[in-house]
């Protein structure tokens, strides 16, 4: 997912945003707070965080705990000519200010040298990378934070023996010992799932099991419930196979593995359905009577998803005992540091979390 770039643009304001004013409410509870890791910081990640929060009325929704640099976060501010913020400098988590931009200055054996150079992969940035998510981490799990929105990263210059990771979604399963978890790319249209995610294509068939595609089907489930206010969801499984197998003669994934399991959710009396082909679905828009698609592979969701939703999808991982999203855009290189950056998905992230956060408190109290 590193290599997509968000639509470019210039002066998209908060104000404008439609979801702001829905989730404004000045006798909410005591507002949560939201770590925002920066990523690559050669990539758009310092960029969007800063033009999101550049609008005061963003802070009336959540306290943000920038994980990064203050060096960083202060040359974007000046390339991007941006006015000076509210920021605040803390050593911990507990300590941040509710009407501040607090930063937590994630330390570095090379800190005070960090080097920013835009557009470029480095491993210095790579490693800082995974130092401020790893602080971020460790911080929601003590329950210092409420939620984690993370800037992108790029595989290439993360990956390592200390982080032997495909991405975020891997890291936060390991850290927080889920057993099982979910991708779920969702937008204010549009709600997609996949059973495997970075794998080769190669590979995926093998990893299709009736008991692998069930436990994925309980989690969707019990995701939209919980996190999404769903209480009865309807769900679409596609096929793997061209015209999802055609009975059999183009591929026997859906005849003996994907159809058995649906049959047997249908029968406990779950509104799920398939298996579909999956370009008629999409070309009908069939995606439009459901409340969430769930694919064989990565590409199969994620290319309809992105071509419909690319400014304002939102990256959600599902079965955390915490709350994590991103953006669905990768580092942008190319357009890194130059101002164009669409910090939309950014902020769709953020309400997201905020959504899922209430959800969860509401469920709790049924």
């Amino acid at each position: 997912m590193h290599q997509q770039n968000p639509k470019n643009t210039t002066n998209t304001p908060i104000i404008a945003d439609k979801n702001h004013d829905k989730h404004h409410d000045k006798n909410h509870e005591v507002k949560p707070i939201i770590g925002l890791t920066i990523g690559d910081y050669n990539g758009i990640g310092t960029e969007i965080i800063l033009k999101t929060l550049i609008e005061p009325r963003i802070l009336q929704l959540f306290t943000p705990v920038i994980y990064g640099s203050i060096k960083i976060i202060q040359k974007y501010r000046k390339i991007l000519q941006m006015p000076d913020l509210p920021f605040q400098l803390i050593t911990k988590a507990s300590q941040a200010n509710p009407r501040k931009i607090n930063i937590f200055t994630v330390q570095h054996e090379t800190h005070h040298s960090l080097e920013v150079e835009i557009g470029k992969l480095t491993t210095e940035a790579g490693e800082y990378a995974v130092l401020c998510l790893q602080q971020a981490t460790n911080d929601i799990i003590a329950g210092e934070i409420q939620g984690i929105v993370t800037a992108p990263i790029h595989k290439n210059n993360t990956q390592s023996e200390v982080f032997p990771y495909a991405g975020h979604t891997e890291y936060l399963a390991k850290m927080s010992q889920s057993e099982e978890h979910l991708m779920i790319l969702h937008s204010e249209n549009m709600c997609v799932s996949m059973i495997t995610t970075h794998i080769p294509v190669a590979e995926v068939s093998g990893q299709l099991t009736r008991d692998k595609i069930q436990r994925k089907i309980n989690l969707l489930i019990n995701t939209l419930k919980s996190d999404f206010n769903i209480q009865k969801p309807r769900i679409a499984v596609l096929g793997l196979n061209p015209h999802a197998g055609d009975g059999g003669v183009m591929g026997i994934e859906e005849t003996q593995i994907i159809e058995p399991v649906v049959e047997d959710f249908r029968k406990k009396g779950h509104l799920v359905f398939g298996a579909f082909s999956p370009d008629a679905f999409f070309g009908r828009h069939s995606y439009k009577k459901y409340d969430a698609v769930l694919g064989m592979y990565h590409d199969q969701v994620l290319i309809p998803f992105k071509m419909l939703n690319m400014e304002n999808g939102v990256n959600f991982t599902a079965g955390l005992p915490f709350v994590r999203t991103s953006p669905d855009h990768g580092t942008a290189f190319d357009i890194a540091g130059k101002g164009v950056a669409d910090e939309t998905s950014f902020r769709q992230a953020i309400f997201l979390a905020l959504d899922v956060i209430k959800s969860r408190k509401e469920s709790t109290k049924v």
